[in-house]
């Protein structure tokens, strides 16, 4: 009963097959082996970019940081909803690696950005030389509170962007899950309506530890091979990055896995908006639910077992408490049944 976060699941076999196929003999270093090669091909294939620049990382945060800073100047401002994780999960990284943006914060139901609130956050922003400038907007799909942007409404928020000359990153940690749900394809949610840099995601559905930065401008790739240096975040032995990724987008494994956390996220999701006194606090668009429920319900799962993120010390025992349950490509119909049981016992 693992809900406490996609994170918190195993590694895909597949993957730890790959890692240990890589591990054989020698390759060169610093991301020029064939591995490498591969992921980038693979890729710009599935984006329909073939000009796109392609760089692994470790670390969603780090992806974020570097992809931001090659677009905003030290006096910008990134546009971000309130909710967002760079926002409020990556400590000060986006402001750190550009030198010293700021971020703008945008509000809106359910961790989505509507078009007229980011348009009045962008003119709220002043361009006289007192204030800092408008650098950047960054949406998160999918949202921190699990809801999705469609195809259409990312077109709206990048029009705007465009109507004040500002690039557009997109925070891609849970992408896959993003497009399991909507059928939209890769280039269709990116640089089709309008993303200049990507932050693609594997660390949440599967792998061991890397992101690709995908940048659609090939002109910002020098500097942010520069900055990836300069910030320790370039490998030597980059194959295991790489293997990673290659066994990840092989045979579609990547979204193989997010319509099985995507599937897993809908069924609880139905479950507990049938259990009485639970109610759902935002739509389950992909694999994460975030529900009401009263402290002794989750008290009874906390005693069973249950792992997921819920502060129930405290709170008077007659509260209502919120949680968030998140399930992953390993998450089973076993694990969900079990959860509900503990519920009800």
């Amino acid at each position: 009963m693992h809900f406490a976060s996609d994170t918190t699941a195993p590694v895909h076999p597949k993957v730890m097959q790959a890692l240990a196929q890589a591990n054989e003999g020698y390759a060169p270093s610093y991301g020029t082996d064939t591995l490498t090669d591969e992921v980038r091909d693979r890729i710009r294939n599935l984006f329909e970019a073939p000009e796109a620049a392609v760089y692994l990382v470790a670390t969603g945060s780090t992806a974020n940081a570097l992809a931001l800073a090659t677009l905003c100047p030290p006096w910008g401002a990134i546009f971000c909803h309130r909710l967002a994780h760079i926002e409020t999960d990556e400590c000060g990284a986006p402001e750190f690696y550009t030198g010293g943006a700021k971020l703008r914060l945008v509000d809106g139901n359910h961790a989505k950005m509507t078009p007229e609130r980011l348009r009045a956050a962008i003119e709220d922003t002043h361009t006289d030389v007192h204030s800092v400038q408008r650098g950047a907007v960054s949406i998160t799909n999918v949202t921190e509170r699990g809801t999705i942007y469609t195809t259409a409404e990312l077109s709206e928020l990048t029009a705007i962007a465009r109507d004040y000359g500002l690039p557009v990153h997109m925070d891609g940690a849970r992408f896959a899950n993003a497009l399991a749900a909507t059928g939209a394809t890769p280039a269709e949610m990116t640089w089709k309506t309008g993303i200049d840099v990507l932050s693609f995601g594997g660390t949440k559905n599967g792998l061991m530890g890397v992101e690709a930065v995908v940048h659609f401008d090939p002109s910002r790739a020098r500097e942010l091979e520069l900055r990836r240096k300069r910030g320790g975040h370039l490998f030597s032995k980059y194959r295991y990055l790489s293997a990673q990724m290659a066994a990840y987008l092989r045979d579609d494994l990547w979204l193989d896995n997010a319509r099985a956390a995507n599937r897993a996220g809908a069924r609880l999701s139905k479950a507990l908006s049938r259990v009485p006194g639970i109610e759902l606090r935002h739509p389950t668009d992909a694999n994460m639910v975030f529900a009401d429920a009263p402290k002794k319900l989750h008290m009874r799962a906390l005693a069973a077992g249950a792992q997921y993120e819920v502060y129930p010390d405290g709170a008077p025992d007659d509260a209502v408490l919120p949680a968030r349950l998140v399930c992953s490509w390993s998450t089973t119909d076993a694990d969900i049944d079990r959860f509900l049981q503990a519920l009800s016992d």
